[in-house]
């Protein structure tokens, strides 16, 4: 099977040129950093002790921000990489003040490219974010002895029975771990399903906060024109759903005068497709690119750059998460539930059930299906004193995840 597997990356490398060049095309992909993905690194490799993170996206690599800055701090780490697939994670990442730390692609899950990657970075520990489990990866790093975590370990009833498929390959991958953290109830049942025995349960990293990213507040002349506006925000939104908010703020101005949407669409390079459909409605729309002065006239706002969600989950009483309405499992509501937002979803969430069943049952949270629906739950007051438990959960959680991640890195700096 681990030929077969072999085999099959082996031909994608094989037509990997011609992706590379349509991703490009397409803003997907760096066009001069895509040789990481190659194993040919663009950074230095610093003398001494190394930690590693790898996250597939934006999401995993923010959720680990508050434990990397802990990890800056440690005189014992000279260098921290990190790694992930995604173009937008690359430059989020360039929102933190990070001195140690240094980001590269994550190489092709091919033998040759993993343990070239490994040969030059040579890490003391790595540490996989949620579902991050790369075969060969995983075959190189126990070959070679170095430690692996997985943090925040995300396992679905759909991931688990495509495992369970070929259990005995799933039993020799999921070995390599060391052990592993799970954000929910269903991941540690699956987990200790696929013969994994070696869990720690700390909580889910989505529930951190982190204070100090670099995107605070609004500007003062935006900030001045939104506070004359009634404003809700559609968050992480996906092919179709721009449409879908659309129809609601048509729905919701019937009753409410002066109002302004705001649409954080999740892949920023789909803006010029969003205008057109919007404009069909005969709605005027704006960019945040664009910095305009005034946006008196303006029906929907769009944020069109990356990172700056948190501004407008900061000052939105109402927020609408993406994903949730297709079929893509919903996207994570807790940033915007930390501000004291009311939150509002399709049915489609399974990527965070106990986070929205936590919401739900703190009267946080409403689930919706039609613009009609979405329109008549849309308020314009924050819930604060609920926001503030979601952040104390938050802190619970980052302490004792800490505690567990020290004691593992401390006696793994001892070893080398």
């Amino acid at each position: 099977m681990f030929l077969l597997y072999q085999t099959f990356v082996t031909i994608i490398l094989l037509i990997s040129p011609v992706i590379i060049i349509y991703r490009i095309f397409k803003n997907k992909e760096d066009k001069h950093r895509f040789v990481e993905k190659f194993s040919i690194s663009t950074k230095k490799r610093k003398k001494g002790k190394l930690i590693w993170f790898h996250g597939a996206s934006v999401g995993e690599i923010i959720s680990v921000i508050p434990i990397i800055k802990h990890y800056e701090k440690n005189k014992e780490i000279n260098q921290i990489l990190i790694t992930s697939s995604t173009l937008s994670s690359s430059k989020i990442l360039k929102k933190f003040n990070l001195k140690k730390t240094v980001h590269q692609f994550y190489p092709i899950d091919h033998f040759f490219f993993t343990n070239k990657f490994l040969n030059f970075w040579k890490p003391t520990l790595a540490i996989f974010i949620e579902s991050e489990i790369w075969p060969y990866m995983y075959y190189n790093l126990d070959k070679k002895k170095i430690p692996l975590i997985l943090l925040n370990a995300r396992i679905t009833k759909k991931t688990y029975k495509r495992w369970i498929k070929i259990k005995k390959i799933s039993q020799v991958v999921f070995n390599k771990i060391k052990i592993a953290f799970p954000q929910n109830s269903e991941t540690k049942f699956f987990l200790k399903k696929i013969k994994l025995n070696n869990i720690c349960n700390t909580g889910n990293l989505k529930f951190i906060e982190d204070p100090d990213i670099n995107e605070n507040k609004v500007n003062k002349n935006l900030k001045s024109e939104l506070k004359k506006r009634k404003i809700w925000v559609a968050s992480s939104t996906h092919e179709s759903e721009e449409l879908f908010c659309a129809q609601t703020h048509l729905e919701l101005r019937k009753k409410v005068k002066n109002l302004l949407t705001i649409i954080i669409p999740r892949h920023v390079h789909r803006v010029e497709e969003i205008i057109k459909k919007l404009e069909k409605l005969k709605l005027s729309v704006s960019l945040h690119s664009s910095k305009l002065k005034k946006i008196k006239d303006t029906d929907i706002y769009i944020v069109d750059t990356f990172g700056e969600t948190k501004k407008f989950h900061q000052i939105a009483s109402s927020v609408f998460l993406g994903g949730s309405i297709i079929n893509r499992g919903g996207q994570n509501p807790l940033e915007a539930a930390r501000y004291g937002s009311r939150i509002l979803h399709g049915p489609n969430v399974s990527n965070f059930k106990d986070v929205y069943n936590l919401l739900r049952d703190l009267n946080i949270s409403k689930k919706i299906k039609t613009p009609k629906q979405l329109s008549s739950l849309i308020i314009f007051k924050k819930n604060k004193n609920l926001g503030l438990k979601i952040k104390n959960m938050g802190e619970k959680i980052l302490k004792k995840t800490i505690r567990e991640l020290d004691n593992l890195i401390k006696n793994e700096i001892k070893k080398t």
